[in-house]
């Protein structure tokens, strides 16, 4: 049946719509990008080295990828992220290999970064259409309709895969205490998983590790908390440029902006301070070893951006 006049003409203004904010994301992208360099070039060039070594300390990624994970894990938490890859992976792997995990946790409120996370729906070249359906929506509410519109549920859950959604975290604090409510809310307190898999943004997974070690210590017997980030970050210097060095199939463009992936890796080292137990002991001790404490202090000193 043909499409009536009315229909073809609001399909006609979405895909108009659509164009003209994948343009201003994008524009925005090079904006930051030549904002960034201007910026690094009026002030000495950053360490690629102490960079990627904090990067890889905080991502702290502790198996080599998700189809080497043997036995299968009892639970996937899935923290939302503005970079989809590792999610979108995921959901890849899962659909081929539905025995992966026992329970699929999507994790995720209404926070700061909920934009970005609709800001890269809009300019995914295939995800882009659910962008009128996300908006308001809880990060972890993206994710699951991004799983039910272009992933076989069916399949995933075939092995006796169980999706949960926690909704209501803000902070990757929350992450952690509502994560294990949705848990226990399933489970019961005997039955919470004994292994858990922790996918989280790599600028923030090791600390989203300490904070479920926190949340779980009161156990006898707590679950096991490894971290598979999906990816760890590195840059290069191209001239007198800091870029990304891109691989695994991860776009730059989909990546951090690089001026905010710099402020994330250098604000960590003083959260994992303020909030470890000398702080509001909100996450379990996290030793920071002396030549990724050097490095960070060699970084402050150029960026000036430790916080």
């Amino acid at each position: 049946m043909l499409k009536s006049q009315h229909t073809l003409l609001l399909d006609f203004e979405y895909r108009r719509l659509y164009f003209y904010l994948h343009q201003l994301i994008r524009h925005q992208y090079l904006y930051e990008e030549i904002s960034h360099q201007v910026k690094m070039a009026n002030k000495a060039i950053p360490s690629p080295t102490d960079i990627n070594l904090l990067a890889s300390f905080l991502a702290n990624s502790q198996v080599p990828s998700l189809t080497s994970i043997s036995p299968p894990t009892d639970a996937i938490i899935l923290c939302a992220s503005s970079v989809l890859h590792p999610a979108i992976n995921l959901f890849h792997t899962l659909s081929s290999h539905p025995s992966l995990t026992k329970t699929l946790l999507l994790c995720g409120g209404i926070g700061h970064s909920t934009p970005l996370i609709y800001a890269a729906i809009a300019a995914h070249p295939l995800y882009h259409p659910l962008l009128p359906s996300i908006q308001g929506l809880p990060e972890s509410q993206v994710l699951l309709k991004l799983l039910e519109t272009y992933f076989d549920i069916p399949k995933i859950t075939s092995q006796g895969c169980k999706i949960l959604v926690e909704d209501k975290s803000t902070n990757c604090g929350a992450n952690a205490v509502e994560s294990r409510k949705v848990l226990e809310k399933s489970y019961g307190v005997e039955g919470l998983p004994k292994r858990i898999l922790l996918m989280q943004d790599a600028t923030m997974s090791l600390r989203t590790k300490a904070s479920l070690d926190r949340v779980f210590n009161d156990l006898k017997a707590p679950p096991e908390v490894v971290c598979w980030p999906g990816f760890v970050p590195k840059v290069r210097l191209v001239g007198d440029v800091i870029e990304f060095a891109v691989e695994d199939g991860v776009q730059k463009e989909a990546l951090w902006e690089m001026e905010r992936f710099l402020n994330l890796i250098m604000g960590e080292i003083p959260r994992l301070e303020t909030y470890g137990p000398r702080g509001t002991g909100s996450i379990v001790d996290v030793e920071v070893p002396g030549e990724v404490r050097e490095a960070w202090e060699r970084l402050d000193q150029v960026l000036g951006n430790g916080r």
